[in-house]
């Protein structure tokens, strides 16, 4: 009997950090007529919460008698973010979920959520989360979780424990190995500054500050015939006596090229030329189509294959531009170019780059999709429905690319990354949760087998940290999602990309020493401290998990 006591202890207490810190926020990403409970099961066991104690505590703060017993399993700080999660507006309407959960990754999800989020006689929840979710965002004035609680098309919500807990194990598996590997690189990284700063070197200037060319900006808009694809391009243009090299921005999924025009201003004041395509189907418009009921999907598979091609038509149209337009002609040096994206705009890079669609690796990868904590896996599985072919996606005129929380650990895979000649910067921050660090950046860079390639870690940084904030965006993210600082972490990103093409595009060496931990040391803050390393090995991070 003792025994199951303990056992119990064990398991209420697992099921409280779970709904707290974990179930909550699921359920709001992708919201669920008249729950009264929740019903934790465990086994033989089972415990309730009333859905009206969790509205009372929500509502006024008080635990009352039902609630205050399982208080103790939990922080103050849970209970806090518990409260707040449960009353957080949800800024959707209810076409704009409704067409979400019926397009195959949001049913996809539903399907995951199911397992472990059921019907009061243990039925997948798919059905009933869809309905509680979509019922919620009719009333606009109060689309909350708690709403959805009561929404909910049973008298109990059940939470499989026996899933929970091994998804939380799954999860704390994968925390406690990014937390070891990020540790590793922060210490990799600050015993290489310990060694090179005995040495002595000049003041380094601090490259987040605004450089000294002055720029225009110009839109163009391109019509490839052969794809029936028509998009703008914003190009700034600076000042110059001699041609300039050119950068190239890949914006990532739902967004559009004004979340990176804070980037490409501040590498045209340092004398590039910077092109900011808009890519039609997996831009803001896309996701505005879908919420809007015109479009059926996140993102047409072939987007893998369109935005690569769209570059590539983009730096063939400059060239054309650069022959017969009097504002670019002589401006342009097109046989050196660079290539900085993030997200999907960090695949588009490195697919330009050289990396190939691996098919074998995602057909290795993606039939265990619903046991994934990898959310991006769900973009990169959709390579599956693309033809299996060779694609010639790179681009001999790329010679060097940065990465920002890329997403290829399946979509190329260890044989497709290890292809890659050219330099490559991949930056990762430690707390994204929708490409994790571990899994989409720092494996994949052990994968690199290319001389000149840099991993900047910004530690606390989010998959939004880097991305400001577009006068388009559809749903505005809350601050939790994007983070601390994010305007910090966008001067990080101007700080490192105009050293790194300075010196790889423009062929200036003498910018080499910004690639450095001491310069990486000197331009790092509180409370996102920034770490730099050169070399990585799959045998240093297996020994780092250990």
């Amino acid at each position: 009997m003792t025994h199951l006591i303990d056992k119990k202890t064990v398991w209420l207490k697992l099921a409280l950090r779970i709904f707290s810190i974990g179930l909550l926020p699921t359920l709001t990403a992708y919201p669920a007529l008249g729950a009264e409970r929740i019903k934790f099961n465990y086994g033989l066991l089972e415990s309730y919460i009333p859905i009206s104690s969790l509205e009372t505590y929500a509502r006024t703060g008080k635990l009352d008698n039902d609630l205050a017993g399982y208080s103790h399993y939990v922080d103050k700080k849970q209970l806090a973010q518990l409260r707040q999660v449960l009353l957080t507006p949800i800024p959707l309407n209810q076409v704009e979920v409704s067409q979400f959960l019926y397009t195959p990754i949001g049913e996809r999800l539903l399907e995951k959520l199911g397992k472990v989020i059921q019907t009061e006689s243990h039925l997948s929840g798919f059905y009933a989360i869809r309905a509680a979710l979509i019922l919620s965002a009719a009333d606009s004035k109060d689309f909350t979780l708690l709403n959805v609680l009561h929404k909910f098309p049973a008298s109990a919500i059940s939470i499989n424990l026996n899933q929970s807990l091994a998804i939380a194990e799954s999860l704390q598996n994968l925390v406690n190995q990014t937390q070891n590997a990020v540790a590793f690189i922060n210490q990799q990284s600050q015993q290489k500054l310990t060694i090179t700063s005995t040495l002595k070197t000049i003041p380094l200037m601090d490259l987040g500050k605004i450089g000294s060319f002055r720029f225009s900006k110009q839109t163009i808009t391109l019509n490839d015939l052969s794809r029936q694809r028509r998009f703008p391009a914003d190009i700034y243009l600076p000042t110059a006596q001699t041609p300039r090299t050119i950068i190239v921005i890949s914006h990532g999924l739902g967004s559009d090229r004004t979340s990176f025009a804070y980037l490409a201003e501040h590498l045209a004041s340092y004398g590039f030329v910077v092109a900011v395509p808009e890519h039609p189907g997996s831009d803001a418009r896309q996701l505005q189509a879908l919420l809007a009921g015109t479009a059926d999907r996140v993102t047409n598979p072939r987007e893998l294959i369109d935005r690569p091609l769209d570059i590539k038509f983009l730096l063939d149209e400059l060239t054309r531009l650069s022959q017969s337009d009097s504002t670019f002609k002589g401006r342009l040096d097109l046989e050196q170019v660079g290539v900085i994206g993030q997200s999907f705009g960090g695949y588009t890079a490195l697919a330009l780059a050289g990396a190939k669609i691996n098919f074998e690796q995602l057909k290795a990868d993606c039939p265990a999709l619903e046991d994934t904590l990898n959310v991006s896996l769900l973009l990169q599985c959709l390579g599956l429905n693309l033809p299996n072919t060779k694609y010639n996606l790179s681009d001999a005129r790329v010679k060097a690319v940065i990465a920002i929380d890329p997403v290829d650990s399946s979509i190329f895979g260890q044989a497709s990354l290890s292809q890659i000649k050219i330099p490559v910067m991949i930056v990762s921050g430690s707390s994204d949760t929708v490409a994790p660090a571990l899994t989409e950046q720092i494996q994949p860079f052990t994968w690199l087998t290319t001389p000149s390639k840099y991993l900047v870690l910004i530690n606390g940084g989010t998959h939004f940290s880097t991305i400001a904030e577009s006068p388009n965006a559809t749903v505005p993210l809350p601050t939790q999602v994007i983070g601390s600082s994010p305007a910090l972490a966008r001067r990080y990103v101007k700080a490192l990309s105009v050293p790194f093409f300075e010196t790889y595009i423009a062929e200036q060496s003498n910018y080499l020493p910004y690639l450095s931990t001491d310069y990486v040391n000197t331009i790092s803050q509180q409370p996102l401290p920034l770490s730099l390393i050169k070399s990585l090995t799959d045998e240093q991070l297996q020994k780092a998990f250990k």
